[in-house]
């Protein structure tokens, strides 16, 4: 399979698979969030400040990716967005989970994808 199939196959896709995508992340916005509000207890406190910026910046981001289909390039927009939460959300939260600040080294990538979605939006 070429680029350019690749490319074309993308660009057939239904935009809206971004509200399944942002259903998904919703849910598990929720889920981990509640979990950290009402069941983790790390020994190190600081690990508690790690987990609620992981789920503020998770729930955030998810709600971006409703805006999604309407958006110039709905799929770059929604790809950085999950790529973000993903590798900065992610690694944040296997980091808390872990106590354990190696597990957050892809945390800057996680940002940079956050800025690099908003920053579609100029284009």
């Amino acid at each position: 399979m070429g680029l350019r199939h690749l490319l074309r196959r993308v660009n057939e896709m239904d935009p809206v698979v971004w509200h399944r995508v942002a259903g998904i992340s919703g849910m598990a916005a929720l889920a981990l969030g509640t979990y950290g509000s009402h069941i983790y207890k790390p020994k190190d406190v600081a690990y508690k400040q790690v987990w609620q910026t992981a789920s503020l910046y998770h729930l955030v981001h998810t709600a971006a990716l409703l805006a999604s289909p309407a958006t110039k390039y709905p799929h770059i927009f929604g790809a950085l967005l999950t790529s973000g939460i993903i590798a900065f959300s992610g690694s944040c939260y296997v980091a808390a989970l872990l106590e354990d600040k190696k597990y957050s080294l892809p945390a800057p990538f996680g940002g940079f994808a956050f800025i690099s979605a908003w920053a579609s939006l100029l284009f």
